[in-house]
This record gives structure tokens, sequence and C-alpha cells, in this order.
């Protein structure tokens, strides 16, 4: 989803073409918070055509008491 657009030289946006998507580079994505505002940023993203709900990671405890990381697939 996050690589349906890629902006060309003139800075307009395009549909994303096979050449142009097999030259990106694959990023991960992690979130780390509370509950409520990991799911919130998740929410957020997923909005903004970033990506699907369904492509997170399940929570994972974080380093300090009342949070979680969950990471983009």
């Amino acid at each position: 989803m996050s690589q349906e657009f890629l902006p060309d030289d003139n800075l307009s946006e395009r549909p994303n073409s096979d050449s142009a998507a097999s030259e990106q580079e694959v990023v991960q994505i992690t979130v780390l918070g509370s509950r409520k505002a990991v799911l919130e940023t998740i929410h957020t993203l997923y909005r903004l055509g970033f990506a699907a709900v369904g492509d997170w990671s399940p929570p994972q405890r974080g380093a300090q008491p009342g949070q979680v990381i969950r990471n983009e697939k």
C-alpha cells in the first residue's frame, strides 16, 4: 500500500511502475508506546495509506511498564 505512488522528476504523483518498485529500499517501521498510543498510530498510518492494520506484528512488551512495541511486517 505504501508504494502505490512515487513522485516523478516533476514532483507530481504517478502510479507505481514495476521498475520503480524494484529500485526501492525496504525499511521496517517500529511503533513503541502505550497500547492505546500504538494502536492509534497504526490506525492513523492506515488512514494515510501506509499499511493495513493487519500488517503489524502482535503487541509485545516494551522495556518500560505499560509499554508495547509493534513492527510493520
